[in-house]
């Protein structure tokens, strides 16, 4: 009998928690939210998926900066987690506001997948090779403004939507091209239909962009702790580096900025740029680079670009 209770204690000790992760319904979305639970279930971790749409999700008629912003895909996620009905919250990095609510953290960010932008058309190989007045569909200030700094002939059309519907819009020849995030395309092993990548220095990406974000209750300490393995010190740096611009400039949707950060052994390297999505004034960029050994320093660097770029800014948008 004392066997059976000292192995019965041992089973109890060694047995880890069961935590439920809220993620949005869409296809990329889920494969997200699929990775995150593989990933806890090879430290022995029990996980379950609460699937959810959001606002973000229903609005799609209107672009995010006229109707509340990206915070509109993560606040159903953080109602599940104050009601206890999940543990942890996955999100694609750049949808995440640079301001969470009070009694909620970002603990852990993963390995980054590809953070470029991605060119996807039918029939033309690059934006280069567009004809003139060629419709291309995008619903980010940032890429507008990007592209119009490209090639300021173009005519820029809203697109709304997931993934999956954002390509059937395309198939159905509504647009001549538009321009997806790579790293979703991926991961959802569309990458047959990425035409090329944009570089960085043609088209800057969004903070975060690459990167998926876990969220949790900042007093669920037990979630923090199981997910810190999942960590990647690199990415972590470059994102709150990246952040930090976009914290200090106020950015969110309705803001047409990019900040893209990569880490080299401890040099941190960062570039920002701020557009007009009318495409009247130049495209204005900032950049640092400078020792980085921690989250603290990281943020400083970014800071610093911030201001560097809001020096150079008309007066009225500042």
């Amino acid at each position: 009998m004392l066997a059976l209770k000292a192995l019965n204690d041992y089973t109890q000790v060694t047995t880890l928690p069961h935590y439920t992760i809220a993620t949005r319904e869409s296809r990329l979305a889920l494969w997200q939210a699929e990775h995150v639970k593989a990933l806890l279930g090879e430290k022995g971790h029990e996980v379950a998926l609460l699937g959810m749409t959001t606002r973000g999700d229903q609005i799609l008629d209107r672009s995010l900066s006229k109707v509340g912003g990206k915070g509109l895909f993560v606040k159903e996620l953080e109602l599940a987690l104050e009601e206890g009905r999940a543990d942890l919250a996955v999100h694609s990095l750049k949808d995440v506001p640079m301001e969470l609510p009070e009694g909620f953290s970002l603990v852990c960010v993963l390995e980054r997948e590809d953070p470029r932008d991605a060119w996807v058309s039918p029939h033309y190989a690059s934006v280069d090779d567009l004809p003139q007045g060629a419709v291309v569909g995008t619903s980010s200030l940032r890429r507008v403004a990007l592209l119009r700094a490209l090639r300021p002939d173009l005519v820029i059309e809203p697109l709304r939507g997931n993934l999956d519907t954002r390509l059937k819009k395309l198939n159905d020849g509504q647009y001549d091209g538009i321009v997806l995030a790579t790293a979703g395309l991926k991961r959802l092993g569309l990458a047959e239909r990425i035409r090329c990548s944009f570089e960085p220095d043609q088209m800057l990406p969004a903070a975060g962009q690459g990167a998926l974000g876990i969220e949790v209750r900042s007093d669920r300490t037990d979630v923090s702790a199981a997910l810190q393995p999942l960590l990647h010190l690199p990415t972590w740096l470059a994102v709150s580096a990246e952040r930090a611009v976009s914290r200090v400039m106020g950015g969110s949707c309705s803001m047409p900025l990019a900040a893209y950060a990569t880490l080299q052994g401890n040099t941190l390297s960062i570039q920002a740029a701020w557009g007009d999505p009318e495409g009247v004034l130049p495209l204005l960029k900032a950049q640092a680079h400078g020792e980085v050994l921690d989250v603290k320093a990281a943020v400083a660097l970014g800071e610093q670009v911030a201001r560097a770029l809001q020096a150079r800014l008309p007066k009225q948008k500042i």
